[in-house]
């Protein structure tokens, strides 16, 4: 299978997979009582479906009893500057890295596809099952068994050549390759960057992520409201987080940022309806937050600016927006940023409320800015 391995990685890096792998599935023993604690901890937060079917996540050959291997693949993006705009000045929330530009699932899924088409090219008959963030499979653990990397203490796929700033993508299939060289060893060190600076508290010692408490799940996975006490601690992230990429050493210098796709105006966000929300974000991963979890992101962060000039459309938005979280959020910021006219509007908009929720964000809001 040599040649044919070799042939794969030829294909994949023509796909732009910087980062090629393989190894031979087993069931991942050493991860059920790390992952079943997790749950039982209640640290996927909302997010069930991490729950469903546990034994597939340990085992891929549970999805089809023919496969046998499978092929890791690693897709680099860029990762622009912290940038040095003004964000409390401009009115601008921050986008995380990985979601700009066109979504990564169509892109990267696209590409893989292709490798699979090399294998089966190579090897006719041979089963493929490809998946892109998609599924139940742990896509971290792989990439270690196939030598990708090392599960960093940001519980992320580093690289020495590429820190963590890459898609993963699998493939697996009946066909017998195997990996190619001796583990790869954890470079972490005594370095606990990611953990000390993550703003909530959301990553912990021995590899843990709390997602009750991460930025990424805050503002993109969560369907609710965010939690009133880590709020402030979202700072300008309206859409996911980078803090435990950009801190860690490993990772390249970064590239300059695009101020339009990665600092958007918070204003105009939330002027957005639902049919511009589809229309500016179809093609985007940011469509998967909904208009109703970006806009209550712009929202917090609004409120996190301390500019008062953020209160017109606050103000706007708390009047006429037909989602309740949407108003609740808008009269936190409200409550926030303080002043005669946030408090004049929030008196008067909470007479004519009809949610209970948004009513009993307002009277907080009133209380925090009395």
């Amino acid at each position: 299978m040599a040649d044919a391995s070799q042939r794969v990685v030829e294909v994949a890096h023509a796909q732009g997979f910087a980062l090629v792998g393989f190894a031979r599935l087993r069931r991942l023993e050493e991860r059920v009582e790390f992952y079943r604690r997790w749950l039982d901890e209640g640290r996927h937060a909302t997010m069930a479906y991490l729950a469903r079917e546990p034994e597939r996540r340990f085992d891929p050959r549970r999805l089809d009893a023919r496969l046998r291997s499978v092929v890791s693949l690693g897709y680099p993006y860029h990762s622009p500057a912290p940038p040095t705009l003004d964000w409390r000045a401009e009115l601008r929330g921050r986008i995380a890295a990985y979601a700009l530009g066109p979504d990564y699932h169509d892109v990267v899924l696209k590409n893989a596809l292709r490798v699979a088409d090399a294998i089966t090219a190579l090897l006719p008959g041979a089963i493929t099952r490809v998946y892109v963030d998609t599924g139940p499979v742990f896509e971290r653990e792989w990439a270690k068994e196939a030598r990708l990397g090392w599960f960093g203490k940001n519980t992320t796929t580093l690289n020495r050549d590429h820190g963590s700033y890459f898609f993963l993508a699998e493939i697996f299939t009946d066909a017998e390759f195997e990996a190619a060289s001796a583990p790869y060893r954890e470079h972490c060190g005594t370095c606990t960057r990611c953990l000390a600076l993550c703003p909530t508290g959301a990553l912990a010692e021995g590899y843990v992520m709390d997602s009750r408490r991460c930025i990424s799940y805050l503002t993109i996975e969560n369907r609710g409201p965010i939690e009133p006490e880590l709020r402030a601690a979202v700072g300008n992230w309206v859409f996911g987080c980078d803090v435990c990429q950009e801190v860690c050493p490993w990772n390249a210098p970064f590239a300059e940022p695009s101020a339009s796709e990665l600092l958007p105006y918070l204003p105009e966000l939330m002027e957005l309806d639902e049919a511009a929300f589809s229309r500016r974000f179809a093609r985007s991963a940011i469509k998967r937050a909904k208009r109703r979890g970006l806009l209550r992101n712009a929202a917090v962060v609004l409120g996190n600016t301390g500019n008062r000039a953020a209160v017109p459309v606050l103000v706007r938005t708390l009047e006429n927006d037909s989602d309740a979280m949407v108003r609740g959020h808008a009269a936190w910021a409200l409550g926030r940023l303080g002043g005669r006219v946030a408090r004049d509007a929030l008196e008067r908009l909470a007479l004519r409320e009809p949610d209970d929720t948004a009513r009993v964000e307002i009277a907080n809001a009133l209380a925090a800015s009395s």
